[in-house]
């Protein structure tokens, strides 16, 4: 199944806008050329919707906000609704202030996403609406472990249906879900917390294996994370004593460049729940 759509990626390449943050763009748009996809960055109003129209996904991530980017955000994945390309929202750090919660629950009202994928305190905060978590949300742990999975499993399949969108939440598990479906997915290492942009990759990554596959949103999404767990298994490998962070950076990307379908459809490791 992920042979077949990360093929599909690797065939199509398709064009990306990435609407990101600062910190990571020039990281966002290698991993896109390394996977097959073409990126284009582009974040003033008075361009990102023209830019929008000629792509064929959009990821929108909300890492360094203001005022000039927010409007072009929203504009850019209306446009983007209007012509049917899915669109990738990544709430960083929604929760931690009231700019990133209020414009992540402004676009979510807005914008029709494909998928949105963060974090579970950044999930967390946009099934409660605000910074704090109460009622059902309450009851989902700040870290999705083997022993609350199942919970955490149901909560996001219960947000994906109440959203109408693919939720993927990582992080020690990560869990890829529409309402019905949920991949437990435990590719991955823990060192990649250590990098800068791991999880803005991941995004614009997904943003291509979902404008690839448009009618597989789940999988595809599924696929992404697998994939971008997988290269840093593999990238890890590849560490030497004087290696750091910035080396095992690079060195993931380079897995993408490497990977080939039939090596991600064996190294995917996941269950269905």
């Amino acid at each position: 199944m992920f042979e077949q759509i990360f093929e599909s990626v690797r065939q199509k390449s398709p064009l990306v806008h990435c609407i990101t943050n600062y910190v990571t763009v020039n990281d966002c748009a290698n991993m896109l050329l390394a996977c097959g996809g073409s990126p284009i960055m582009a974040d003033d109003p008075g361009d990102a919707v023209e830019i929008t129209s000629i792509c064929g996904g959009l990821t929108i991530n909300i890492g360094t906000l203001n005022q000039r980017t927010i409007p072009a955000m929203l504009a850019a994945g209306k446009r983007a609704n209007e012509l049917g390309h899915p669109v990738v929202l990544d709430p960083v750090g929604a929760g931690a202030s009231t700019l990133r919660t209020d414009t992540a629950l402004r676009l979510l009202k807005e914008v029709k996403f494909a998928v949105i994928r963060g974090n579970i305190s950044e999930i967390k905060t946009l099934a409660s609406g605000s910074g704090t978590t109460k009622g059902v949300d309450a009851d989902v742990a700040d870290r999705v472990t083997e022993d609350n999975l199942d919970g955490a499993v149901s909560f996001v399949k219960e947000l994906a249906r109440r959203i109408g969108a693919v939720i993927a939440v990582t992080g020690a598990i990560d869990i890829v879900a529409d309402e019905e479906r949920a991949f437990c997915i435990r590719n991955g290492r823990p060192e990649m917390s250590s990098i800068t942009g791991t999880g803005c990759q991941l995004s614009a990554l997904t943003a291509a294996f979902v404008t690839a596959n448009p009618d597989q949103s789940l999988e595809a999404a599924a696929a992404a994370v697998c994939a971008m767990g997988l290269c840093g298994e593999v990238a890890y490998k590849r560490m030497t004593g004087l290696d750091g962070n910035a080396s095992y950076r690079n060195y993931i990307i380079d897995a993408m460049y490497r990977l080939t379908p039939a090596e991600l459809e064996k190294g995917a490791n996941y269950e269905m729940r």
